[in-house]
């Protein structure tokens, strides 16, 4: 191993690290790429075409995303990274794999344990099988008032002036709310959420009170000079 400006002696290692180990993560990475590339998951025609790309596999922190167009597909993609899993000594957790569909799909069975079935995931942002992004942009917006209520002293400042606060609230607050955005669906709903609280924001910044009798053109207005 290296340290500093040298080596440790040579030591044995067994199978998986600690727990928060610092090492952790890296040797994941080291893992998780030597075996998605040896899978043969990069040539294989499985996985969804995305700007005319086809992507089979996304790799969030430690979890790994298999995709497929048709059960038969992600069924032989997992089959892959199991096999070459098992090569370099890793085995797959039947209990925390899991399956989801947009459309009825059968009860996996491997190595005689079920494959669960699951509605939604997490990885990054919520994705649920219906494609329903309502519960993943309603989290997303408690996200970004409790970071804007954290700048709240910041805010509040009479030593900063309008145009910086402004810049503020666009590089932290924005950001964490728009985080996958790219994907949502976006209904009627969600558009008034999501404008309610960008006026939500501006009003908090310019210490302005719901109970103002201001519009929110005016609000706007005095925002935009230095937007």
């Amino acid at each position: 191993m290296l340290i500093y400006h040298g080596t440790t002696d040579l030591f044995q290692i067994g199978k998986g690290v600690h727990q928060g180990c610092i090492l952790s993560p890296c040797l994941f990475n080291l893992y998780a790429e030597y075996i998605m590339r040896n899978a043969g998951l990069e040539e294989a025609q499985a996985g969804m075409k995305i700007a005319r790309r086809n992507i089979n596999n996304l790799r969030y922190a430690d979890d790994t995303i298999l995709m497929a167009e048709s059960e038969e597909e992600l069924k032989s993609l997992l089959m892959k990274v199991k096999e070459r899993s098992e090569k370099v000594g890793l085995k797959l957790n039947i209990q925390k794999t899991k399956i989801m569909a947009s459309g009825p799909i059968a009860s996996w069975q491997i190595d005689g344990e079920t494959v669960e079935t699951v509605s939604d995931f997490f990885g990054g942002s919520k994705i649920t099988a219906d494609g329903d992004c309502s519960h993943e942009i309603k989290r997303r917006l408690l996200l970004g008032r409790k970071v804007m209520t954290n700048l709240d002293s910041i805010l509040k400042s009479r030593d900063i002036t309008l145009p910086a606060k402004l810049h503020l609230v666009k590089a932290m607050v924005f950001p964490v709310v728009m985080h996958g955005c790219e994907s949502w669906t976006v209904k009627k709903a969600e558009r008034r959420r999501i404008d309610a609280f960008g006026l939500w924001c501006w009003r908090r910044l310019l210490r302005v009170p719901w109970t103002a009798r201001r519009s929110n053109q005016s609000i706007l207005k005095e925002i935009s000079p230095g937007c």
